[in-house]
């Protein structure tokens, strides 16, 4: 046991997975039972899946953020990296943002990191590649894209005014799709109250290299989903991949290249790189190896979910697939944060675990404003939805999953409010330096010219003497 009085129950990441499972575990633990711990580098968890609306303006950046210490308030918050584990003496090292790294005692261990971009060593992609998995990403693609429409709007010169008004979308699964839907339709409504750009001088590319936009909504409404945004004018190009990109000349594996100020890359995820540094059992893509119970392999000490877990789906084994594992979504996640916390709970009292087992309830995508795809599961019945109703769907279920009331009732609060009112096309892209005026106008003010040169004849005439 560690040196607390009481046992420690560290939580390593404040996502979906470690809000929700901290929230479990203290709703089921006895007053003073235990310590819950969690460290993140930030103090407030991401609804990643409202991340295409905050960069359409749909949603305030602030709203799709759920601060931690206000959702978890019995639990002790801190804001830093854990660098490394040592499962012998059940000591984790904290990283602060500021400070020097300290040794943190733990007891019980919940490892819920997330996952990061997937990339590749694209050429180009780095300095060019626009991200979408926090919401400080959002907020930069909404002020980019119309910062680029006000380039547009005040140059003279074709070339640039082209590159701006030009957007490559790399990834076609949900956040590619919901993205670039989002996007377009931000573009096409901010057109209306600019004089000298409009729709048809844009140009949005999609490119992904799988055979499909949308597979997790199955092949007919995934169908349905590419030509609905080729009927909105956006080029959509599968099987293909973008071999480089530097400053912003895009090339692309099927011979089309093009030069473009917007580069949002989304073609997938994968699990925290840190997993590699904490001496646990990963699976062949890098996920933390857990059981059915989300207990890590050959521990019973440690358990692990969501997107850096790879957790059998115990469901679709029972149907014959001996190698499936749940995906990656926040159906999942949430899920699965409850089963956590109630073992975690059990495992400290000595009682037995629960395994994870879920059946898909289907999926919902949005593709702008009143636009969608939905696919429901119930029992071995599938309800396809097309349009607006899909949008409700889709609406519907993340408006009720989004972590806390109090955003809950924010974010439905700002959907019924816009439907009476125009989007807001304000972009803010000095918040991205919001120091630099200040900056430039704390600078001693230049000499004048004249004068400056009066002083160097002075001090030369000086010496002379």
């Amino acid at each position: 046991m560690s040196t607390t009085e009481r046992p420690r129950i560290l939580v390593v990441g404040g996502g979906y997975v470690g809000l929700y499972a901290a929230r479990r575990i203290l709703k089921k633990m006895r007053y003073g039972e235990a310590t819950v711990t969690v460290v993140d580098p930030r103090s407030y968890m991401t609804y990643q899946p409202f991340l295409p609306e905050t960069a359409a303006g749909s949603i305030s950046p602030r709203n799709v953020v759920v601060p931690l210490r206000r959702a978890v308030p019995g639990a002790e918050i801190l804001t830093g990296r854990v660098t490394t584990i040592d499962q012998d003496r059940k000591v984790a090292t904290v990283a602060p943002l500021v400070g020097e790294a300290y040794e943190l005692p733990f007891d019980y261990l919940v490892i819920a990191m997330g996952a990061v971009s997937r990339t590749f060593p694209t050429p180009g992609l780095a300095e060019q590649g626009i991200g979408m998995k926090g919401v400080e990403e959002g907020i930069g693609l909404r002020n980019h894209v119309l910062e680029q429409l006000d380039k547009a709007e005040s140059t003279t010169d074709e070339e640039i005014r082209r590159k701006a008004l030009t957007f490559v979308f790399v990834g076609g699964g949900f956040a590619g799709a919901e993205t670039i839907g989002e996007v377009e339709d931000l573009a096409r409504d901010a057109a209306k109250f600019y004089k000298n750009v409009k729709r048809e001088d844009m140009r949005f590319v999609l490119v992904d290299a799988a055979d499909k936009v949308l597979p997790e909504v199955g092949p007919e409404l995934g169908q349905y989903g590419k030509e609905h945004l080729e009927s909105r004018g956006i080029e959509v190009y599968l099987k293909t991949t973008m071999p480089s990109c530097v400053d912003g000349h895009v090339v692309l594996s099927n011979g089309l290249e093009v030069d473009a100020s917007t580069i949002v890359w989304t073609a997938g995820v994968k699990p925290n790189p840190a997993l590699a540094r904490f001496g646990l059992p990963l699976g062949p893509r890098g996920h933390v190896d857990t059981a059915a119970t989300l207990q890590v392999q050959g521990s019973d000490y440690i358990w692990a979910a969501g997107d850096n877990a790879q957790v059998p789906d115990l469901v679709g084994r029972a149907n014959g697939n001996e190698n499936a594992w749940c995906p990656p979504n926040a159906q999942h996640a949430m899920r699965q944060a409850k089963v956590l916390g109630d073992n975690v709970v059990s495992g400290m009292r000595g009682f037995p675990q629960k395994e994870y087992k879920h059946a898909n309830k289907g999926a919902v995508a949005g593709l702008g404003l009143h636009k969608g795809v939905a696919m429901i599961v119930m029992g071995k019945m599938k309800i396809k939805l097309k349009g607006r109703l899909a949008w409700y769907m889709h609406r519907g279920y993340h408006g009720l999953a989004m972590p806390t009331w109090n955003r809950k009732v924010r974010v439905i609060a700002e959907w019924t409010l816009n439907m009476f009112q125009k989007r807001d096309i304000t972009s803010l892209g000095a918040m991205e330096n919001p120091r630099e005026e200040f900056y430039e106008a704390a600078k001693p003010a230049p000499k004048p010219a004249a004068a400056a040169e009066e002083k160097k004849d002075d001090k030369t005439a000086a010496k002379a003497s």
